[in-house]
């Protein structure tokens, strides 16, 4: 079992933007959703624990080892997926992963060509494995990004915005991909789709302006606010009056009207219902108290 420790992580820029304030997270075996509005931090987070960059301040530690002290180390175990990944347009997944296979230092041909051929099976690209990159849809420029992710058997796989611009049976592909992997490593989602984190993750966190409003199981979440949130439907102009009388968490336009989620200890009456909590209440709840979710 491997165990990622981040312990009073803070970094500001050279703008002047402080990306992350005193973060700290217990991060075990299975997936982990970092769950976050853009901007939040999540990205200068990953890009951290993956040794692109510095800290200020603070220590991130995986199983024993200081993470800004072995980068080197850290990188053999480590797989990662930025949000933007660049491919050679022109080169085949085959040959790729060959390379980045040697990058990881397997020496070893016949090693190799059983590490790709496995790989490419396990993403099912394995009949496109001579298509040129730049010819992959979507969803198969993120399977290949997992295969690559994946190469050397690494104990911390890093995966950030996955299922931006997906469909939704690619997504569904890449959610069981996920889900298998996730049963042996560490996997760490940063998303700032909540159903990413309903669907795949068994503890989370909720990031936002830099800092950790919540980490724990998202039933754990879901059960706190549990008769909490009550719904309304008004008209779009009289969503100012609502925001001013009562703490609105959400709002969706369904149909012309404007559906209103509201968090409250008490049945705040005027015509809203009760309404069963979700994940995305506990996202937007704990974000309102850094932002406005209703203008995000």
């Amino acid at each position: 079992m491997s165990k990622l420790t981040i312990n009073n992580l803070s970094k500001t820029y050279p703008n002047g933007v402080q990306a992350l304030k005193n973060v700290s997270l217990e991060i075990g075996n299975g997936m982990f959703g970092l769950l976050g509005p853009n901007g939040a931090g999540k990205s200068s987070l990953m890009r951290t624990i993956a040794t692109l960059q510095d800290a200020d301040t603070g220590t991130i530690t995986l199983d024993d080892l200081d993470v800004s002290e072995n980068k080197q180390q850290i990188r053999e175990k480590l797989g990662y997926l930025p949000q933007d990944f660049g491919l050679y347009p022109r080169i085949n997944a085959e040959v790729m992963l060959d390379h980045i296979a040697q990058m990881k230092g397997i020496g070893n041909k016949s090693d190799r060509k059983y590490v790709v051929e496995s790989l490419l099976n396990k993403v099912n690209l394995y009949s496109h494995r001579k298509k040129g990159l730049g010819t992959y849809s979507g969803g198969m420029r993120q399977r290949f990004g997992i295969a690559q992710a994946l190469v050397g058997d690494p104990s911390l796989i890093i995966v950030d915005e996955p299922t931006a611009g997906l469909d939704p049976s690619e997504r569904n592909r890449f959610y069981n991909l996920l889900s298998e992997i996730g049963e042996n490593t560490i996997v760490i989602l940063s998303t700032h789709i909540v159903e990413d984190v309903t669907t795949l993750c068994s503890n989370m966190a909720i990031i936002c302006a830099g800092e950790v409003l919540m980490q724990g199981k998202p039933k754990e979440g879901i059960e706190s606010l549990e008769g909490r949130i009550y719904k309304k439907a008004i008209q779009k102009e009289d969503l100012d009056e609502y925001k001013t009388n009562y703490n609105v968490i959400s709002t969706k336009l369904i149909e012309g009207s404007l559906s209103l989620r509201v968090e409250s200890e008490e049945d705040p009456k005027n015509g809203f219902e009760p309404a069963k909590a979700d994940l995305e209440d506990v996202y937007f709840s704990y974000i309102s108290k850094k932002v406005d979710p209703v203008t995000l």
